[in-house]
């Protein structure tokens, strides 16, 4: 579970960035041929054919705003390419409303249906003392990992958010640089239907009874983030709920292993910047790796001088 924005038109930005946290079959070290992985977020592709590298960047798709900043070396990664590719296309505005439908259970189900009269007014009694700018009424229709996001969201030990994909969409635009989705925002809300809204908002509940223990586990998560420790991030993800490796290969693998397909041909086109959850790059089935094995060479690039002294 992680966080999303609370604003409709902002929320399918977010949806995935739970997948930080969810079980590797494998640790980073044997994915990144035996060695740990070095303290950086951001990686060079090259090699294989391409006329210009192109650059990987892992995001974390909600953090407080004073730490959504971008690296002289991100800017400079984002200058030399020509397009930017995110998870899904942050500037189709119309797309992410009209996906809306897609964020509510199917059957006009609604947490009422699905939990005992207790959590169901154990999950009430919270939005009445932390009211979201959607009213109860209708959050109570979207799947409840989405409801868990708001909750942790709320937890932030900060006034403002912000993600790292809207402060790379803002540098983006601001010089003049194309932005594509490797999904669709449909499609990142209906895979939720994969996993049982009875499962779903049981961790739900869940999260409510434990939101001490859960506020430790993000705020470590966030502070691995920050210190581009994507060896710790692996590490971190081997401890949530191993139930959910169940649904792993279509909510993570299945991913990186299509958006891979997909960068193939379009790095061969033209030099890109792929700004996806930090979650998606390591592991052996990470995206990192699954480039590697496509004969890509896969290289990190310095560590931004604003988070060496972290």
């Amino acid at each position: 579970m992680k966080k999303i924005v609370l604003l409709p038109f902002a929320l399918l930005p977010f949806l995935f960035s739970f997948s930080q946290k969810v079980k590797h079959e494998s640790t980073a070290a044997l994915a990144n041929n035996g060695e740990a992985y070095p303290k950086t977020l951001l990686w060079k592709i090259s090699g294989n054919g391409l006329k210009k590298p192109s650059y990987l960047f892992g995001t974390m798709h909600i953090l407080c705003a004073d730490d959504a900043q971008l690296s002289d070396s991100l800017k400079d990664a984002i200058r030399k390419v020509d397009e930017v590719y995110f998870e899904i296309d942050l500037t189709d505005m119309k797309g992410m409303m009209n996906s809306l439908k897609y964020m509510r259970m199917n059957d006009e189900k609604r947490l009422s249906d699905i939990l005992n009269a207790d959590d169901y007014a154990k999950v009430k009694g919270y939005f009445e003392k932390h009211p979201a700018m959607l009213p109860f009424g209708m959050l109570e229709r979207f799947k409840p990992l989405l409801i868990s996001s708001i909750v942790e969201e709320n937890d932030l030990d900060c006034k403002t958010t912000n993600g790292m994909e809207m402060v790379i969409m803002k540098e983006a635009k601001d010089r003049n640089k194309k932005i594509h989705g490797l999904e669709t925002a449909e499609f990142q809300a209906a895979l939720f239907d994969s996993i049982p809204y009875e499962k779903q908002a049981k961790d739900l509940v869940d999260y409510l009874d434990s939101t001490t223990q859960y506020k430790k586990m993000t705020d470590t998560l966030a502070m691995a983030y920050k210190q581009q420790d994507l060896q710790r991030i692996d590490e971190l993800t081997t401890k949530e709920d191993p139930s959910m490796s169940n649904y792993m290969d279509l909510m993570l693998y299945d991913r990186n292993r299509k958006w891979v397909r997909e960068l193939k041909k379009i790095m061969i086109e033209k030099p890109v910047l792929i700004a996806v959850g930090a979650g998606h790059l390591p592991g052996q089935k990470g995206v990192i790796n699954l480039l590697k094995n496509n004969g890509y060479k896969v290289t990190p690039v310095k560590n931004p001088p604003h988070l060496e002294n972290l």
